[in-house]
């Protein structure tokens, strides 16, 4: 038997290295091909019932539920009425298929993530029997096969499992006070619960779930059918996301639980998403909407503001708003709801005004307007916006904009001098911008360092990296010194800043030069300027630099 697996292991192996592109099916008519889907389907259930030994119930929903898998594979066999069923039977009978293939589209995995789950050397279910079996032990408790793929993506230890183990942890799960529907939408929401120990975070969140579904009596306003469960579980897994504690909960969830009902997960995750941009600690936003659930209602994206007339609207001093006016400037005029949290980074506000929204003040979200119609409209900003319209590439140039703006720029006439010095695609410019922002520099210092110097987004993450790196470890100067020389990212690192900073480097080290030269007179100096101090620093400084240390190694 070992003999005849390894055999058929490598031949397989072969025929299976890459999996088969879906046919257009040019050998079936179209009129045919419900027909042919229906005699493959039957053919493969038999052939892994009576075949293969799969359970027949089980071996139906592969054959069911795995349709990408079974094109591929009749999809070269010539129909015909009275043969086609044969042929499949006979292509099956001296042709064995990659049986994981089928049973992981079969589960609900997308077809295209499903090669690369395939285990290596195995196409058999005898070959690693555990993953069957653990499916078999899920759907015979009643968890609908084409969705247990949500627990193999995310948890894949539990097809690692025993039959016997799963069959008791579900069993204990329910003891806990739960139905079987609702443990099955528990599972499929938090698929852990089954991997974890119900005396631990695990039991602190069953805990919480129990008071909810039966204390505050949740339970019965959810519909008795698994997606309904599955619904409901899904958006309170989205504030223990956040970082909610798990087994402190439920009376703040048990309270809100019209939130539950009456909102699609959609809206839930979109203002979940909304408040987090305000860089904010995340189960504060949870906190937030528990609280006050009534924020889902509101538009967050439509209204147009006004940055001035919003912070005043928060309750702003004039003396503050005076102070913004002078530092920000490029932040001011209007803008979108959209994108108000990016916008009060901008002003490093982000803190304030998410305490404002969360001490009790949400209502001046939904109650702000812009008082009348010429409200902080920037004139010089809607003249250029005319002009963008009529250029040669309008479209490019509004999708650059909006980055601009969704970055916290305001609608004014500096964010269009910001805009003429960008290039790239809003897609390009947004990566760029969160590679800086991951080095480690603070949002509204970077957003001042655009303004001052748009280039520094005219570069890759990567090449920026590097020179923040440079700056940082050999050097041995902070982020802060960016404030003052942002252009620094804008210098070429091989041929500029490490040749120029290397040889002031070694001048210093050899008593040569005593004066403490900036970083920014070192690296923006032009050439000539460059070679001219060298020699006033020592005269045969140049010659150093011609030598040994510039990139041209030419005099």
């Amino acid at each position: 038997m070992n003999h005849l697996t390894k055999f058929l292991s490598s031949h397989i192996s072969r025929r299976f290295s890459t999996l088969p592109k879906l046919s257009n099916f040019t050998k079936i008519p179209s009129k045919y091909r419900s027909q042919a889907i229906r005699e493959a389907q039957q053919a493969l259930t038999d052939y892994l019932h009576c075949t293969r030994y799969v359970p027949f119930v089980y071996a139906e929903h592969i054959a069911k539920n795995s349709l990408f898998s079974l094109s591929g594979l009749i999809s070269g066999i010539d129909f015909s009425s009275t043969s086609f069923n044969g042929n499949v039977r006979k292509l099956l009978r001296y042709h064995p298929i990659n049986e994981f293939e089928f049973f992981f589209e079969s589960i609900g995995i997308d077809y295209k993530e499903v090669s690369g789950l395939l285990p290596s050397n195995k196409f058999f279910f005898y070959e690693d029997e555990t993953v069957l079996d653990a499916a078999c032990a899920l759907s015979g408790f009643g968890f609908p096969w084409n969705k247990l793929g949500k627990l193999y993506k995310e948890e894949v230890s539990i097809f690692m499992i025993s039959s016997r183990e799963l069959k008791a942890k579900l069993f204990r799960i329910k003891e806990c006070g739960f139905n079987t529907i609702s443990v099955i939408g528990i599972c499929l929401a938090f698929p852990y619960v089954l991997v974890g120990e119900l005396d631990g975070e695990v039991g602190a969140l069953l805990d919480d779930l129990k008071w909810i579904f039966v204390d505050f009596d949740l339970g019965s306003c959810v519909e008795a059918n698994v997606d309904a469960w599955y619904e409901i579980c899904r958006k309170m897994r989205v504030f223990y996301d956040l970082g909610c504690d798990k087994g402190k909960m439920a009376e703040l969830m048990g309270r809100s639980k019209n939130l539950f009902l009456q909102h699609p997960i959609e809206v839930l995750v979109q203002k979940v998403e909304y408040f987090c941009r305000f860089s904010i600690r995340k189960e504060d936003v949870g906190l937030l909407i528990l609280q006050s659930p009534e924020i889902l209602d509101f538009d967050l994206e439509t209204p147009v503001i006004s940055v001035m007339g919003i912070l005043k609207h928060f309750g702003l001093s004039a003396e503050e708003r005076d102070s913004i006016t002078q530092k920000y400037p490029y932040v001011l005029g209007r803008n979108k709801m959209a994108n108000l949290p990016h916008v009060m980074r901008a002003l490093s506000l982000h803190q304030w005004f998410f305490n404002k929204i969360k001490d009790g003040n949400h209502q001046l979200l939904a109650n702000y307007a812009i008082s009348y119609i010429d409200e902080d409209l920037d004139m010089d900003f809607r003249d250029s916006l005319e002009r963008i319209q009529f250029s040669r590439t309008p479209v490019h140039t509004m999708e650059k904009l909006r980055f601009l703006l969704g970055i916290g720029f305001g609608e004014n006439s500096l964010t269009m001098k910001v805009l003429a010095h960008v290039h790239g695609t809003s897609s390009e410019l947004q990566e760029r911008f969160d590679g800086l922002l991951g080095t480690g520099i603070d949002f509204a210092k970077l957003c001042k360092m655009i303004k001052t110097t748009p280039k520094v987004l005219n570069q890759s993450p990567e090449t920026v990296e590097r020179k923040v790196n440079f700056l940082r470890h050999e050097m041995g100067v902070s982020l802060d010194y960016l404030d003052i020389f942002p252009a620094f990212l804008c210098f070429n690192l091989e041929n500029r800043i490490k040749p120029r900073y290397r040889l002031h480097k070694w001048l210093t080290e050899k008593g040569l030069c005593t004066r403490n030269y900036s970083i920014a007179s070192i690296i923006a100096t032009g050439e000539k300027s460059f070679v001219a101090r060298l020699y006033r620093i020592h005269p045969d400084a140049p010659k150093q630099w011609f030598e040994n240390f510039s990139p041209n190694n030419s005099s």
